[in-house]
Order: C-alpha cells, then sequence, then structure tokens
C-alpha cells in the first residue's frame, strides 16, 4: 500500500533537515551540512511494514515552486494523501509565502480534494518568549489563508520534541484503522495493570497508538494531564520518549551496538520497551511497585502474535 505525501514550502524553510532527522535518524546537529533540494527528490519510505511513504521533498525555489503550480500540477498534485506546507516562522516574505500556499491549496483541491492538509510553523527554537502567543497568531494567519479547508496547524522546532508531535499526527492519519490497535492496547494495558501502553513504529520511533485517549490540541498550553486512574502524566511524553529514544538508538550506532529493548525500574514506575511487532516496539508503563519488569515483557511476548494480526488487518482495510 502507497501513500503519496508532499512536503512544500520555500527554500530554507528546514523541510530536508526534518525529514533527515525523522527518517535517516540524524541527530539535529548534524542537519546543517544537508544541501538545498532541487526540484524533487522522492524517496519510498517503508512503515509498518506493508505500508510504504512516497514521499516528495519539493526545493522550494521560486523557479521550481512555478514550475510545480503550472506544467507540473497534475503531476505533483494528483493521487496526494498529505500535503505537509512548511513555514519559516521568522521569514520576511510570508506574503509570497502565503500566495504559494493558496497556489499549492487550489492544486490540492483540484486534484487530490480529500488529501489531509498539516501546516508546520517551523523553527520555533528562534522565537523569543512567549512563543505561544507568536504560534497563535501565526496559526490564525495561515487557517484564514486556507479558506475552507480544514488545516492542521503545528509548531515545531528539530531541536526538541515538537517535530515529533507533528509527523506522529501526520502519520497517524495515514493508517487506515489505527483506532482500532488503540483499542487493542487499552485492553493489553488493562490486563497489565499498566498506567500506559504506548506503540511506536520501529525504524522513526513516532508514535502509532497509545492506550489513552488523545491529550490536548497542538495549541493546547497545559503541561500535564490525569489519566483515567488520576495519574498526572506529561502532556508531551509521546514526543519526548521518541526523541530521547531516537538519540539513544543513535548512541548505540556510533558505538556499533545494535537497539533492541530498554527496562527502567525506578522509584516510582517501572517502564519496558520492547519489540511487539517486526514493523513495532511497544512501551508499558506501570505505578504498581509490586509489578515487575520481567512480568511486563512476559506479557509483551504473549502479546505479539494478536497484535501481528491487528496491524496486517489493519493496513490490509
Amino acid at each position: 500500500m502507497k501513500k503519496k505525501v508532499l512536503l512544500m514550502g520555500a527554500s530554507g524553510s528546514g523541510k530536508t533537515s526534518m525529514r533527515s532527522l525523522i527518517f535517516s535518524n540524524n541527530p539535529a546537529s548534524l542537519t546543517a551540512r544537508l544541501g538545498a533540494t532541487i526540484d524533487v527528490e522522492q524517496n519510498h519510505v517503508r512503515f509498518l511494514g506493508d505500508l510504504i511513504l512516497n514521499l516528495w521533498d519539493l526545493g522550494g525555489q521560486d523557479s521550481f515552486m512555478d514550475s510545480y503550480l503550472t506544467t507540473q500540477r497534475t503531476t505533483i498534485f494528483q493521487q496526494v494523501g498529505v500535503m505537509i506546507y512548511v513555514f519559516d516562522v521568522e521569514t520576511r516574505e510570508m506574503g509570497k509565502d502565503l500566495e504559494y500556499f493558496r497556489d499549492c491549496m487550489a492544486g490540492l483541491k483540484q486534484y487530490s480534494p480529500d488529501a489531509a492538509v498539516f501546516l508546520l510553523i517551523h523553527k520555533m527554537d528562534l522565537v523569543r518568549e512567549p512563543r505561544q502567543a507568536t504560534f497563535l497568531k501565526k496559526k490564525q494567519e495561515l487557517e484564514e489563508a486556507s479558506g475552507d479547508t480544514k488545516v492542521n496547524v503545528f509548531g515545531t522546532s528539530i531541536y526538541d520534541e515538537s517535530l515529533y508531535k507533528a509527523w506522529s499526527n501526520i502519520v497517524h492519519t495515514l493508517i487506515p484503522n489505527a483506532a482500532i490497535l488503540s483499542k487493542h492496547l487499552t485492553t493489553f494495558a488493562g490486563a497489565c495493570n499498566a498506567t500506559e501502553v504506548i506503540l511506536f513504529e520501529r525504524t522513526t520511533f513516532l508514535v502509532i497508538a497509545t492506550s489513552s485517549p488523545p491529550s490536548s490540541s497542538p495549541s493546547s498550553t497545559l503541561d500535564s494531564e490525569e489519566n483515567p486512574d488520576g495519574d498526572v502524566l506529561d502532556s508531551k511524553r509521546y514526543e519526548r520518549t521518541s526523541e530521547l529514544i531516537k538519540g539513544f538508538k543513535h548512541s548505540c550506532s556510533r558505538v556499533r551496538e545494535e537497539f533492541r529493548s530498554l527496562e527502567m525500574e525506578l522509584y516510582d514506575f517501572t517502564a519496558v520497551l520492547d519489540e511487539m511487532t517486526r514493523n513495532t516496539y511497544v512501551m508499558v508503563i506501570v505505578h504498581d511497585p509490586t509489578i515487575e519488569a520481567a512480568a511486563l515483557k512476559l506479557n509483551i511476548r504473549l502479546a505479539r502474535k494478536k497484535f501481528e494480526e491487528l496491524q496486517s488487518d489493519s493496513l490490509m482495510s
């Protein structure tokens, strides 16, 4: 199953850097070496085994953008599952960016009217406080420019967990019946007496599904929330976990060690990260001090066959 994903935005907005960070496991410190994208770079990224993301990274120079909107219009905008448009939060050419964006939206509406649209207000790390006010102002501007088309707006940076939050939401829209996976994760969490269970894609460590309902909207200022048991949970826990594990995996590769699993038994909680299927990892978190990591690993092993079947059914739906 192939899903076409357009990655668009002005030259220098950070498209290629984020692609490198998410899909090539490169740390943010190495992205400065990347050159500008010339015309169209296509990458077929195998995601969840049989799900292939046909990722089109489109150069943002004016000559290329003009070509996408005229001679290449049909080729670029047909059969699109998701369009991701990246805006540099500190750009001095916002008027021109919005003009190109509206033209791209028109092309998408003409050839792929059902495509999901994600707008990333990028390089938020460069914004002085208060960042939330800047984000909300930009968000309103982009929503107005989008007209009657529903858009999903995120503030992002390659230097924190915000990029993982945005891309997890993007990928989630491409997985059929992801809600079914969440339902079974909730059942699994109950069987383990776990506070929470999180399912990650193996390569990118983007969040596929969780046992908890979605936390807050992208524009929320909440730093924590409560789960049904009353435990206080960090609202950014999924993205921070993705970021930390990717960093740990990179450290393992530098010393030529393969990352396999992770166990943490701390004073107030126990966490186990292990393979769930050949394409996913699962993290199980418990606050019950009587439950040992070995018991959680046994439950994961017993659940693997069921989740292999669920994953296959979801992708074939």
